[in-house]
């Protein structure tokens, strides 16, 4: 038998260094060649690391959360045969882990036959061989990803009596499993009680997607001095057109949503303000505008906010809009966007659907220079030629980037966009 250290692929487009997002492996674990060992985060996406031979887990490289540079080792394997790794160089390295541990800390010690581990199904019935722990060490906080602590919530489990045998023990969905399959049971009134006290805390460290927005909001209010823009759009008109397109064309071109008719009033307005469709360089002092309308479109996610971007938006009809947005937000959602899907946007549209209360205040996506954002649209009573009528109103509520767009610029910009909406015929004249 030999070992196979793995290192950190080179992911291409001049990467120096990802975030270890998770680990898809254990020690101890068997895998396959080709399976998936962990997911590390590049600038922009989600990458998975495969395994190009077949063998059993030894070490990991670093736990969740760490960034490793390229070429960096991310895991060994025992595998059939030499391996990779000389039998003089791992002598060296077990040689100097024996004699001086304190000073050779960053080698990795020669690898040991891992314990063997019971694997715990939720169908089975019977007690397991080896129940986990009951009980965490003092102070231990418990370490679970979103999905298991609100699976946990549901079941009714209080994480700090359960074992993790995850990764620095990190809580999975088997621990859960086994922790109920072994005896322990719900905190009582689970279910039944909202008026139960709960205690404890959970430390939940920023790591992949979620510190990437971190770091870009951050970076976005830090140098970037917003200011907003807020005007009510009447779209009765809009809806009415929406529902009548629908109901023609709805079979054999799919339905209609306010968003691309938004994006298409988007593109129009740009052409008589080409400042708003630009990035700016603060470093070297230059703005830069595009011709071609490449427009984000913020998309929620499970694991965060990201920004799909619809390429060359000016050349889409409604329809065509629309199935494009629908696409990517499907590849943002499952994780499968590659990173052109996920750059490069000169300007952006953020919606919160029926969620989007009455204003917000979009925060730009740096380098760009302006950020539109929709919000829910309500029907309100307003007068319209000396009489009450119920009307379709909405708020686009809007940032821009005051050193380079001033306040009348924007405040017309915005204006083009409601004329447009609210006589939608025009979306469709040239």
């Amino acid at each position: 038998m030999g070992h196979y250290a793995i290192k950190m692929p080179d992911i291409g487009e001049g990467i120096a260094e990802v975030e270890l997002v998770e680990w898809r492996v254990k020690p101890g674990d068997t895998v396959a060649e080709d399976q998936i060992l962990a997911d590390v985060m590049t600038d922009k996406a989600t990458v998975e690391i495969p395994s190009p031979v077949a063998g059993t887990v030894l070490e990991l490289g670093g736990k969740p959360g760490v960034v490793m540079a390229v070429g960096a080792e991310l895991i060994r394997l025992e595998v059939v045969g030499a391996g990779n790794l000389s039998t003089k160089a791992e002598k060296v390295l077990a040689m100097a882990a024996v004699a001086t541990p304190t000073e050779n800390s960053s080698v990795i010690a020669p690898a040991r036959t891992p314990a063997p581990t019971h694997a715990i199904s939720a169908s089975v019935q019977s007690p397991p061989k080896a129940a986990p722990r009951a009980v965490q060490a003092p102070g231990e906080k418990p370490v679970g990803s979103p999905a298991v602590r609100q699976r946990a919530w549901d079941l009714g489990i209080q994480l700090q009596f359960v074992h993790g045998s995850g990764p620095a023990g990190r809580i999975t969905h088997e621990d859960l499993d086994a922790y109920l399959v072994s005896g322990g049971q719900p905190r009582a009134g689970a279910a039944s009680s909202g008026y139960a006290q709960r205690h404890g805390e959970e430390v939940l460290p920023l790591i992949g997607l979620r510190r990437k927005i971190a770091q870009k909001m951050q970076e976005a209010k830090r140098r970037i001095p917003h200011f907003s823009y807020v005007e009510e759009i009447d779209v009765t008109e809009l809806e009415a057109l929406r529902e009548q397109l629908n109901q023609r064309f709805s079979s054999d071109r799919g339905k209609l949503t306010l968003l691309p008719l938004l994006a298409r009033a988007v593109v129009l307005a740009l052409r008589d303000f080409p400042q708003m469709n630009a990035r700016f360089d603060d470093d070297a002092g230059v703005v830069t505008r595009y011709r071609p309308v490449h427009l984000g479109i913020a998309t929620q996610t499970d694991n965060g906010l990201l920004v799909p971007v619809l390429r060359h938006a000016e050349a889409l009809n409604p329809w065509a809009c629309s199935e494009e947005i629908a696409r990517l937000a499907e590849a943002g959602r499952s994780g499968k966007a590659g990173r052109d899907e996920l750059s490069g946007s000169t300007i952006t549209i953020s919606s919160l659907g029926p969620l989007g209360g009455l204003m917000t205040t979009p925060v730009i996506n740096h380098p760009e220079v302006a950020i539109i954002g929709v919000n829910k649209f309500v029907e309100r009573p307003v007068f319209r030629d000396g009489a009450v009528v119920g009307r379709k109103l909405m708020n686009l509520s809007s940032s821009f980037d005051h050193r380079v767009v001033d306040g009348m610029d924007a405040a017309q910009f915005i204006q083009a966009i409601r004329k447009l909406l609210e006589t939608p015929a025009m979306l469709f004249v040239e």
